[in-house]
């Protein structure tokens, strides 16, 4: 089976290069960040149409989660419990599949810039608040993936430029540092696990030719609970979508379960 991520940055502008993707691809679980779309606006009836429950937090005009999924979802959390979250950021759903009950955690991370003050702030502390839950929610032992846009860039090698970027709050060392924590709770980023590569990249600027000269960087991730990650068997980015007419500014990332 297959579970995807995809910012689309903005689900009514990019629909038709969603639905062209979901048929093609036909992934069993698509999460997407960026919707921008209030919940009652929100377009279901073209997904619903080919087969897809839709779970939806949204937010006008900014960020904005939903998760797609051809298998019924037995449970739905809109937000990080525990935290008063104004901003639509996070869904966490329970799908029956084939291969068992499956967690799965839709995140948009806060981007954090400028840097230092309240935005900054607010990534750190939103963070920390996601890794109480998931550190919560692993003693449950269950098949759990927590994907989505986190903008964090992880290492030099997941950037064209690491200079560049020094001081963006998607590579600040207090950033990675938040991310690694995370991580040593007990996931694996996925895409690692199979990709040791540089020029593996998730997202190109709309801005200075950075597609066409792949000055990217790699904020969309997908991290795997022990259980998750023993069913694993690939993970890998989709980049053909840049290529389309109103693309969004990032691509797809995809893992493959059996």
């Amino acid at each position: 089976m297959k579970i995807a991520s995809w910012n689309v940055n903005s689900v009514r502008t990019r629909i038709s290069n969603i639905l062209d993707w979901l048929k093609s691809e036909k992934p069993d679980i698509l999460c997407l960040q960026e919707t921008k779309v209030i919940d009652k606006d929100f377009p279901l009836s073209p997904f619903e149409e080919i087969g897809y429950n839709v779970k939806i937090h949204g937010q006008k005009s900014y960020n904005g989660v939903a998760t797609l999924s051809k298998y019924l979802v037995e449970e739905t959390f809109q937000g990080i419990p525990n935290y008063n979250d104004e901003q639509a950021r996070y869904i966490e759903t329970v799908h029956s599949t084939d291969i068992g009950m499956i967690r799965v955690s839709n995140i948009y991370l806060p981007n954090g810039n400028p840097t230092p003050g309240p935005k900054y702030d607010y990534k750190l502390d939103w963070m920390n608040k996601l890794k109480n839950h998931l550190h919560d929610t692993l003693l449950n032992e269950e098949i759990f993936i927590v994907l989505g846009d986190f903008n964090v860039i992880p290492e030099d090698i997941d950037t064209y430029n690491p200079e560049e970027w020094k001081d963006d709050a998607l590579f600040k060392m207090e950033t990675r540092k938040a991310y690694r924590e995370i991580l040593s709770l007990g996931f694996i980023d996925s895409f690692r696990q199979f990709n040791q590569d540089a020029e593996n990249y998730t997202f190109w600027d709309y801005q200075r030719g950075a597609w066409q000269r792949n000055k990217g960087i790699r904020i969309d991730h997908i991290l795997t609970s022990p259980q998750a990650s023993d069913k694993t068997n690939n993970v890998y980015i989709d980049k053909s979508v840049r290529e389309k007419e109103k693309p969004s500014d990032h691509v797809p990332i995809i893992i493959d379960l059996s």
